[in-house]
C-alpha cells in the first residue's frame, strides 16, 4: 500500500471508508496482507485499480523497490480511465 497512497493516514482513511478491499472483502487499517493477495482501489470520479501482491518487504525500502513487489491490472479493453459516454452514464446514475 506505501505506493497507493502519500502517507499512512490516507491509507487508513481509504480503508475506513471502504474505498479499499482485498480478496473481494472490505480491508480495515490493521488488515494483513500476503503474497498474491489482489488489493482494489477505488478512487476518484469512480476510477478503480487493482493489482497483485507479490511480495513483501520486512523494512522500509525505495520506492523503484516498492513497485517491484506488486503488479498492476487493468481490464481487459480499458485504460483505466472512463471515456466520454462512460462519464455521461455515471453522472446520470448520480443524478449530476
Amino acid at each position: 500500500m506505501a505506493c497507493l497512497f502519500p502517507t499512512r493516514s490516507q491509507a487508513k482513511a481509504a480503508c475506513e471508508g471502504g474505498k479499499v478491499d482485498v480478496a473481494g472483502e472490505r480491508a480495515k487499517p490493521h488488515r494483513e496482507i500476503r503474497a498474491g493477495d489482489r488489493i482494489g482501489v477505488s478512487g476518484r470520479g469512480g476510477t478503480r485499480r487493482e493489482l497483485v501482491v507479490r511480495g513483501l518487504a520486512e523494512r522500509s525500502i525505495p520506492k523503484a523497490e516498492a513497485r517491484r513487489l506488486d503488479r498492476m491490472l487493468a481490464p481487459r479493453g480499458s485504460t483505466g480511465r472512463p471515456d466520454k459516454r462512460e462519464r455521461r452514464e455515471r453522472r446520470k446514475l448520480k443524478g449530476w
